[in-house]
This record gives C-alpha cells, structure tokens and sequence, in this order.
C-alpha cells in the first residue's frame, strides 16, 4: 500500500534523527595539560594557552602541523639586508569574527598593549628585539617610540634593534597576536569572557566552563573558514593524566596531549600506533630560590644536584619518553653548538655521595643539623612520581624533603608572584629554536620567568653581548659562555629534556609530531 504523504514525513524525520552526524559536524574532544589562567595573548604564558590561542588568533606568522612557519595575517613579508627592517603585507581578506577587517593598525594597538608595562605581560621580553620595546616596558619610553608603524591600511612594519636571526619565530608566539581594540577598551578585563571576546583566527569562543571546557567554533569571517574540515573544538584540562587516559579509552577524548609515563609500556601494549612520540625543546629543572638561606650557597646547589640519577629518571620513569639533562638548552638547537653540562654526566650517583656529603658539611649540613628542603610542583601524575624519587634521593644524604603541590595555575602564579620556596618544579618549552630562549630565563631583571631570582653581572653581560653579535659563531660562543656560568652556579638544576607524547584517536586525522609541539586544529579532521 503506497504511505500517506504524512506517515512518508514522520519516516523522513525519523530518520534523520538517527543519522549519523555529519564528520563537519563532529566535535574533536581534545585534551590539554591545564585549564587556561586566561585567554589574554598578551598575558598568557603557558602552553595550555598556546595551543588554544594557535586557534583563536592569526598572528603575522602562524605554525602549519608540521611546524613550518606559514603565513598567519600577513600574506607576505621581506626582511631588509641588513635584518632590522620586516615589512608584513596583510591578507586583504583578514576579519575579525564580528566581520571587521584586520588592519595595520590592530597590529600597532596589539603591540603597544603587550609591551605597555601596565599590561603586566609575564612574557614582554619575546618582543624585546623590537626597538626601543626594552624601554616602553620598563616605562622608560613612551608607546609610540616602539619601532612599529602603520605604512597603511594593510602595511604593517617592525624595526628591530639589531639582526635577530629567530624574529620571524617570536611573531608566531602568543605575545605577538592581535587583540580587538573596541572589545578591551569596553570590557576591560572581561573581554576574553563569551560573548565579549572578539579574534582573528579561524576559530571563535563559543563556550567556557571554569574548571572545565573550553569550546571553539569555526569563525564565519575567517578567510579560510570554508575550508575547515573540524568546525568545533573543545579543549579539556587533563591534569589527572591516568584519568583521562581512562576517558580516552571510553571513547570521551579524540586527542591527549600528555601521557602517564609510567604507564608508556602498557600503553603501547594497548593502543599500539596511538601512542606517537615526537621530538620537543623542552626542559624540566628545579628552581631554586637563591635569595634564600642556605640555598643562595652553591655548595648546596652543587650537593641537591649531583646526586639527581637523571637516567632513572628519565629511562626507569619517564619510559625514555625523556632525556637525561645535564644542560638548559637541549641538543640540536638552531645557531649553537653542543651545550655545556653541569657535573654527573660521568660515574653513577652514588659515585657522587661523598662529594656531595663534602659540600653539604662544608655549608654547616650533616647528620646532626639535616638540611630541610621544601619542594614545591604542580599536580600531575608524572610530577608526583618524580617529586618522591627525587626525594628519595636526596634522602640518601641525610635530607629532609616536603613536598607542597597545588593545580598548574597556582603553582606557576605564586612562582610569577614572587611566593617564598626552596625548590620548586619548572618546565620550559622553547618558543623558538634558538639557545636565547632557554638562556634568557635567567637574565636578572626578568622577574616573570627567574623565580629564583638569581642574579650575576657575567652573565648578563655575556647576554648582553650575544644579543648585539651579528656573527652566528661568536654568537654561539658568548651564548656558550653563559650557559656555562649556569651549570656552573647552579640556580636552575636540569632535570630532563622533554620529548612530546600523545594518545591519537584513530579517527583523527593531519596531527604530525614536530619540534614546535604546533598541532593547529584547522589542519586537522576528523572522522564523524
């Protein structure tokens, strides 16, 4: 019997409504290592930020999924002869997601803003090449002496203040995204909230749940927004790792961004080629206060270092998804060479006991007057296992260790704000590929990333003298020189340098493991 038009609609509604959702229509579910302090680029400082700042905004350069360095806001750019001059030709097509064009002038607003010392930005020295913007941050200069200008409506230029041979990486960095000028200056401090954040990226803010997820759209306005294979994207702190490697085996997460590491071996066992490992610039080291007793004495230092078995570490816990550290700058650094390294590479640790016995006695430390070291890290799985082991260690000789350990956001902000510790966990992953991205964490002065607050006039001016160098071999000597000092005195202990470490659901598509940890959500798809 032929179906009544009406019973052939409820079929058809019916149906639809148990068709499967559509891949563009999919929401990528992707874990990330922290909820976000903020969504400010100009005080952002983390790569939980990064990685969703990378979708919310276009700065002038932007990362491709494997790392290169693309195209972002600017369709094209040429450096004068002698590197201090870069001219940046905007994309005639730039929106913002309220449908306003992108211009010069949101880029000199931009930079004025990140560099303003009222902005409080934790990471003004990335723009510190710039001219003049040592000066503008310190309140020394006025704004409009940076050496940025408007050449027109879609020319935007920048004047440095010597050769920097990694410039065009530091544009790709958070701290050189734009930020809508109408939308600050109305909200205030409120403008990253729904609603009120207005960006340039192929992504927008639909939705955030403190604590919890942070959800993107695909922006209308965006040049490329036709092309985007993921519309939607929700970014999930994943701090409890074992946890959410339990929600990424239930199907609840496309994508994790770290592992548990003493669980690499079962996880391979499990997910086989859903486990990728890649390369990385990162660190892991212990801060030390120095401006407090008895750790501002290098003897003590010397002694908490030399008896760290960074290979345990590194190979027993980290399941070689490590590398042992005895450097800052990890090998393989663009315009350097082999770094330096800080004593224990040779012999085991318990090789090292007796010297490190000699340098505690030395500093008045000893079985009747134990040395008492408060270490401080951010919640994580991996941290807590490290934090007992190298408490362990250190228990060999007579010390004393507690451990205080708050969320990431707390632990990184009371680093920031000067709070009182001993030792506390610090990780640091390089904005660009160059040793001056690891070595001018520890420049005096730089309050928002030397939370030891070490000091030390040669190495300053080692640095000072690197960053005027135009010679990449002298330069990589004087750069050499002070990282030398550091292994030397110790105000940072290296632990491990970092290798990247993911879980990749099958159905997602375009993420490759590169050395800038760049996984752009609009280079990626995802199966529906």
């Amino acid at each position: 019997m032929r179906p009544r038009r009406r019973d052939w609609l409820a079929g058809a509604i019916a149906l639809a409504a148990v068709r499967p959702a559509r891949a563009a229509d999919a929401l990528y579910r992707r874990g990330n290592d922290a909820d976000p302090e903020t969504l400010d680029p100009h005080r952002s400082s983390t790569v939980a930020e990064a990685h969703i700042l990378r979708d919310l905004c276009d700065g002038l350069l932007t990362y491709d999924n494997r790392g290169t360095i693309i195209p972002g806001a600017a369709r094209a750019w040429s450096v004068s002869e002698d590197g201090v001059s870069l001219r940046f030709d905007l994309r005639p097509d730039g929106r913002w997601s309220n449908g306003e064009p992108v211009t010069a002038d949101d880029f000199v607003y931009a930079f004025r803003r990140m560099l303003d010392p009222t902005t409080a930005a934790k990471y003004a020295e990335i723009l510190f090449p710039i001219r003049n913007a040592a000066a503008v941050n310190r309140g020394a200069a006025p704004a409009d002496a940076l050496g940025i200008a408007a050449e027109g409506p879609l020319r935007f230029a920048i004047t440095l203040e010597q050769p920097t041979p990694y410039i065009l990486e530091l544009l790709t960095h958070q701290t050189a995204l734009p930020v809508h000028r109408a939308s600050v200056e109305r909200y205030g401090d409120s403008f990253t909230r729904p609603g009120n954040l207005v960006t340039n990226g192929p992504y927008r803010l639909a939705d955030r749940v403190p604590g919890g997820a942070i959800t993107l759209e695909a922006n209308p306005h965006h040049p490329d927004a036709g092309s985007l294979a993921i519309r939607r994207v929700a970014f999930l702190p994943t701090p409890d790792i074992a946890a959410s490697v339990r929600r990424y085996a239930a199907g609840e997460i496309d994508s994790l961004s770290d592992l548990p590491v003493d669980q690499i071996a079962d996880l391979r066992r499990r997910f086989g080629p859903q486990v990728v490992l890649g390369p990385s610039l990162g660190l892991a080291a212990l801060v030390v206060n120095t401006r407090k007793a008895p750790f501002s004495d290098r003897r003590v230092r010397r002694a908490l270092s030399l008896v760290i078995d960074r290979e345990y570490l590194a190979d027993g816990l980290n399941g070689g998804t490590m590398s042992p550290a005895y450097s800052l700058c990890p090998p393989g650094l663009d315009n350097y060479r082999t770094p330096p390294e800080t004593e224990g590479r040779l012999g085991l640790p318990i090789d090292h006991e007796a010297e490190a016995r000699r340098l505690l006695a030395e500093a008045g430390f000893g079985p009747d007057r134990p040395l008492t070291v408060e270490y401080r890290f951010n919640i994580s799985d991996n941290n807590r296992t490290i934090a007992v082991a190298i408490g362990e260690m250190w228990r060999d000789l007579g010390i004393v260790t507690r451990f205080v350990y708050t969320d990431a956001k707390t632990h990184f902000a009371y680093l920031r704000d000067g709070g009182d510790f001993d030792v506390a966990r610090y990780s640091w992953i390089a904005d660009y590929s160059d040793p001056q991205n690891f070595l001018f964490l520890l420049q005096s002065g730089n309050d928002g990333m030397n939370a030891g607050h070490w000091s030390d006039p040669a190495y300053d001016a080692l640095m000072a003298r690197a960053a005027t160098e135009r010679d990449l071999a002298r330069r990589a000597g004087l750069l050499y020189d002070a990282e030398a000092i550091v292994l030397r005195e110790l105000p940072w202990i290296p632990l491990m340098h970092y290798r990247s470490k993911a879980l990749i659901a099958p159905r997602l598509h375009g993420y490759h493991p590169n050395l800038r940890n760049a996984a752009p959500t609009r280079f990626m798809r995802l199966d529906a």
